[in-house]
This record gives structure tokens, sequence and C-alpha cells, in this order.
């Protein structure tokens, strides 16, 4: 059984995977995992609540301050605890510089102050070393304790009190991008008021059942899924598409959950499930997004843990060459505690998930759901964006322009029978055709959808096909075969999106070129890919057809995506370096198999998507750079005596504050905006 939690309080990612690392060593504990950035605990266990006590009684002994946790009162306090602790600690370290005093008295402030400043630095750095774990808290403790034993106290209280303030900073800084995200979260709906003759009930929207009616007034929000029956009102979609401009809503128009009801009150009849609704959705793919690592989130989370071994390996060397060279063991042992200072690792650790984390809440917000960093990742590096046609680049809001019968048949009967066989499917095309059947659709036996082709079923005693044989065909249009006989066909049209012309120009203006693919005839695609500005055309393509040209696309080195709606969209979605599924109801196979889901059906969002990567990814490789070269010139000025302790840790906290604030600004990148650098 799965088990999510609050864990609070911890201060660093290095801190959270050690931790991670010794509660999957738990008898009856499986797959935990802690995310740093988002305060969250999950698990396996066939016995949870016994599997938590073990995990609290844990986390106590390795992490003293850290607590799991519903509320975030504690972290709080535990803020506020640190500064005041810190500012008595630096006030004791300041009166013991500047005031005469005894000997026993200097010693024992001196240890009070050593103590106040980082006593949960030297706690997690015992108790980790027991079970065999060095990480930066060590580091750090061996620095302070080593610059007191060669009487450099200043130096010492100095190290320990600059890496304690950089922690808060860290802190506070992560906590503003963590709440940033969470309040994604705070889009759930609490309550639906549900009409049930003249009175209204209002309950959990988990216990609404589809085609309920529920009643949403003025501020309330849109709790599930479904089509305005009653009533009119501007509608704030902002959390869940990112569009800022309020939309009219009026009778038979279909509405998201997640929704804000701006100035009206609106009846609506329920189309799905709360858990299937589109909030839902939204809100478990944000919660997964940090599970998918891109290379170099994996690649820094595995190098740390061998990374400050490595230090500590270095920084003896470091003493030993320079009392080989110099003779002064003072001096050898100053320089090899500096170079253990400048190693701490904190800025690649928290920087680089931090930037990624901010890069997926900025395009959350802007609704476009990433599944993972790894997709953030590969989106920067698109070549080419190939579009399905229907519902992508067009509105798939088909309107039947002729219905067109064989011998023996009318145009009521051929309607009915094509909306027969459409009636369970969600294609654009099969929507249009059942809205304009009036009449009563009856049960069909055992119906087969074959993917990109059509449906076969058997009605009163005779098989059926919908779909479309005929490729010679100019116009997008649907057959009807009564036991392989040609029964009828229905021409439809659509309509271009009106961003779409501009999605191909941006997308074009970054160095992403677009390909068109679609099922339909050369006629009708080739006209859309001239209204949009698309050159590269394939059309009459079976799903395997599309499937295939993506893949020799990725054979030629290419990095291509694909974009599409459809269950038949599927395998296409699944095999480009990056799938972006249109819609967030859309078929629940195209959304599975995609990598990105587009929530509403703006296609411009893809550019979004495409910026809000390379942005991210170019803060990744800035914070990156940044701390590798301070750090290695602060290691070669240590290691050469040009620089003392002080220089060493301001150093180390100052390029991880610098690091931490650059990767904020992720959060915050505007890709509609001015073009920033």
């Amino acid at each position: 059984m799965k088990t999510k939690a609050k864990i609070l309080g911890l201060d660093c990612p290095n801190c959270a995977r050690n931790l991670q690392n010794e509660i999957n060593k738990l008898d009856g504990v499986q797959n935990a995992r802690i995310e740093f950035v988002k305060n969250s605990l999950v698990f396996e266990s066939e016995q949870p609540q016994a599997a938590l006590e073990k995990i609290k009684l844990l986390t106590k002994q390795i992490e003293p301050q850290a607590r799991i946790s519903e509320a975030d009162a504690h972290s709080r306090k535990n803020l506020i605890a640190d500064i005041c602790t810190l500012a008595v600690g630096v006030a004791i370290g300041a009166l013991i510089f500047f005031c005469p005093m005894p000997p026993w008295a200097y010693w024992t402030l001196y240890v009070l102050s050593a103590l106040l400043l980082g006593y949960k630095t030297y706690w997690k750095a015992a108790t980790l070393l027991v079970k065999g774990i060095v990480n930066e808290n060590l580091l750090i403790t061996i620095s302070v304790v080593g610059a007191s034993i060669v009487s450099q106290h200043m130096e010492g209280l100095m190290v320990i009190a600059l890496y304690s303030l950089g922690k808060i900073f860290e802190g506070l800084a992560v906590g503003k991008s963590r709440r940033s995200i969470e309040s994604l979260a705070r889009t759930r709906p609490e309550f639906a008021n549900v009409v049930k003759g003249r009175k209204v009930v209002t309950t959990d929207p988990a216990v609404v059942e589809i085609g309920s009616i529920i009643l949403v007034r003025p501020g309330e929000k849109v709790p599930i899924d479904g089509v305005i029956v009653d009533g009119q009102a501007l509608v704030d979609n902002q959390s869940l598409t990112g569009e800022s401009v309020p939309v009219h809503k009026g009778k038979n128009d279909e509405i998201l959950s997640g929704g804000i009801v701006l100035d009206g009150v609106l009846k609506i009849r329920t189309t799905s499930l709360f858990a299937d609704s589109a909030i839902s959705k939204i809100m478990d793919l944000v919660e997964n997004a940090t599970e998918n690592k891109s290379k170099t989130e994996t690649f820094i989370s595995k190098i740390t843990r061998w990374y400050t071994l490595g230090v500590v390996i270095c920084a003896v060397l470091v003493w030993g060459i320079v009392w080989a060279c110099l003779g002064d063991l003072s001096e050898a042992f100053r320089r090899g505690l500096g170079f253990l200072v400048v190693s701490c690792p904190c800025a690649f650790a928290i920087s680089v998930p931090l930037a990624y984390f901010s890069g997926l809440g900025n395009a959350s917000k802007n609704g476009v759901l990433i599944k993972g960093s790894n997709f953030l990742d590969a989106c920067s590096n698109l070549q080419m964006v190939a579009f399905d046609k229907t519902g992508t680049l067009t509105t798939g809001n088909f309107q039947i322009q002729k219905i067109e019968p064989q011998e023996g048949f009318t145009q009521k009967e051929v309607l009915h029978l094509v909306a027969l066989g459409e009636q369970n499917s969600l294609h654009p095309l099969a929507k249009a055709i059942v809205a304009a059947c009036k009449q009563k659709l009856e049960k069909t036996q055992n119906v087969r959808e074959i993917a990109g082709k059509g449906v076969e079923f058997e009605f009163e005693n005779a098989k059926y096909f919908v779909g479309r044989k005929d490729k010679t065909l100019k116009a997008t249009c649907v057959e009807v075969f009564k036991n392989d006989k040609l029964v009828g066909r229905i021409e439809l049209c659509d309509t271009i999106k009106p961003q779409s012309a501009d999605t191909c120009k941006q997308l074009g203006e970054i160095g992403v070129k677009c390909a068109l693919l679609s099922g339909d005839s050369l006629e009708s695609v080739t006209s859309v890919a001239n209204a949009v500005g698309i050159d590269d055309v394939h059309a009459q393509l079976l799903p395997e057809q599309k499937f295939e040209f993506l893949q020799n696309c990725k054979k030629s080195k290419q990095k291509v995506g694909y974009v599409g709606d459809g269950i038949n969209d599927a395998p296409s979605l699944a095999v480009a370096d990056v799938g972006f599924s249109m819609g967030i109801n859309g078929a629940p196979a195209s959304i599975e198999a995609s990598d990105i889901v587009i929530v509403d059906d703006n296609p411009e969002k893809i550019v979004t998507a495409v910026k809000i990567s390379r942005y991210t990814r170019k803060i990744v490789w800035q914070n990156i750079l940044l701390s590798a070269v301070i750090k290695i010139s602060a290691l070669v000025l240590v290691g050469v005596g040009l620089a003392s302790m002080l220089v060493a840790v301001l150093a180390d906290v100052g390029v991880t504050l610098l690091a931490v604030l650059n990767s904020m600004r992720a959060l915050y990148f505007k890709p509609a905006g001015k073009k920033r650098n």
C-alpha cells in the first residue's frame, strides 16, 4: 500500500537523500522516496501505520529537527528558533573576542557559542558517521574542530556562523519556491453543491455521480467537469491554463473543474467523476512531475554521494603536501581545513533540482504539465515538431456539410447508422456526428475500434463498418458499410484554430521545424498546411505510418516531438522524443502515452514549453559552471595559501546562495514576454 506524508524541517538535499536510504533499510518499508523540494515522503508498506512510526523514530535519530506532519507551522517555528539561536551564538562570539575575561570564561563561552551556532550540524555529522555516511556536515564539523585546535578561534566560529546563516537563507529561498508550486495543489475544490429537487446539498466532490446537477455560485470553484444547463458567467481558468483573461461560459458550453466562477450562478450537469475530472488529472501530473529525473539531475545526485568522501581524501593530501613542502604543521592544517570548507557540494546538490523544479512549476502555471525533468530537458533539444491535424491545428468542431446515402437508404438512416458506430468514440468527427443525430442510439454488439481506420460492430444481425475505405475522396468524410456494402457517407468540414499559424511561425523563429501528419486526404491536409505555414506535409497516413515517420526522424539523429489528441495518436506520442497531448480531457491513452500535457487546446503552449525548457536548462548549466569556476578558483587560492578559512566559507556559502537565487528565476520566467538573456 502506497502512503504519502509531509516531511518538514529538512534543510539540505543530501540530508534528504541519506535519510531516504536509511528509511529503505527498515523492515516492512519499500520504495521510500523523499522529494526535498516538495517536502514529501512516499513509501510502500503492508502495514503503513507501523511503518510510519518506525520512520518517525528513525527520522528523529538522524534528523532531529525534521518532523513528519501535515502542517507547516513546525517549519516556521524551526526557522524562528534557528534565527534566534544563531543571533545568540554570534553575540556570545563577539563578546569573547572584544571583551577581556579570564581563560576559563573565554573557553566556556567559546564552546557555548560554537554549540549554539552549529549543534545541528555536529549532531547530524556524528549520527550519520556512525552509519558510515560522510557528508558536508562532517566537513564543516572537522573544519570547526580543526580551527579550534590550531588556535584560529575566530575563523572557526565564522565558518559555522556563515554556514548556518547560509542554510537559513537557502531554506527561505526553497520555501518560497515550494509555496509557489504548492499553490497549484490548492486549486482542488473542497465541496460540491448538488441540486436534489428543490434542495441544494453540499457534499464532497468525490461522491458526486455522473449526470448530477451541481450549482456553482460566484467566487466558488467548479468542482467537476460538466456541461452548463442553466446560467452564464465569466470563469477564471488561470490556475488551469495560465490565461489571465476570464472566459465567458453559457448554456450548453463545456466547463472544466478548477475554474472559478466570477459573476454568475451556473447549473452544471456533470460528465465525469471527480477522480477523472480535469483538476484531478492536473493534480496527479503535478504531484508526480519530479519522479522522472533528467540525466543532469541524476548525475549530480549520484556524484554527490561519493563527492564528500573524495573531498576528505583530497584535503588530507593537501595537508600532507603542504606539510612536506613547508614543514609547517599548523599552516598545512589550516589549508587542509580551508579545502574542506570550499568543497561542500551544497551548491550543486540543491541548485540543480531546484532549477528543474522551478521550471516544472512555471510550466504548470502556464497550463503545460510536464511529467518530469527528463522531458523538460528533452523539450529544450527539439529540432522538429510533427502535428496531427484534427483537434490539434484545427478546432475539431466539425459540422456536417453533406450526407450521401446509397440507393435504398435515406439520409436519416445513414446518420443513425454512423452515430451507432461512433457513440463511444472520443474522436472529434464522432462527437460531431453523434451530436447531430437526434434519434435514440441503441446498444450494439461486438464493437471493435481499429485505430486509424474505424469501428466494426453488429446491429440487428448485420455487420457494420464505420470509417473510411476510399482514400481517393478529397473531402473529410466518414463511410458506413453494411456487410461490406456501402450504405452511404457523411462529409464534414473543420476550422483552423486561430493560434495555429502563429504557433508554427514562432517555432520557426526559435529554430524548430514543423511537419503535418494526417490520415485525411491530401487536398484537405495541404489546405490546412498552407494556411498555417507548414511545408512538410504527409497525408493519408495510418497510425503505423506516422509511427514509422517519427522512427525514421530519430534514426537520422533528429530530435522530434509529436502533438496529438486521439487514441490513434498514442503510438506516435510514445515513440517521439517528446509527446505532446492536446487537452487534459483528451483520450486517456494519448494522455498516458504523452510526456507533456497541454491543459487547454491552445497549440501556442508548445512554444511555451520549448521556451521554458530552454530557459531552465540554461539556468542549470549556469549554476553548474558558476559553482565549478568559483570553487576551483577558491581551492587553488586556499591550496597555495592566498585565502583564509573565512574566504573559503564565504566562497562556499556565497556560491550556494547565488545558485539557489538563480534557480528561482526559472519559476518567474515569462515565455510570452520580452526576450530575456
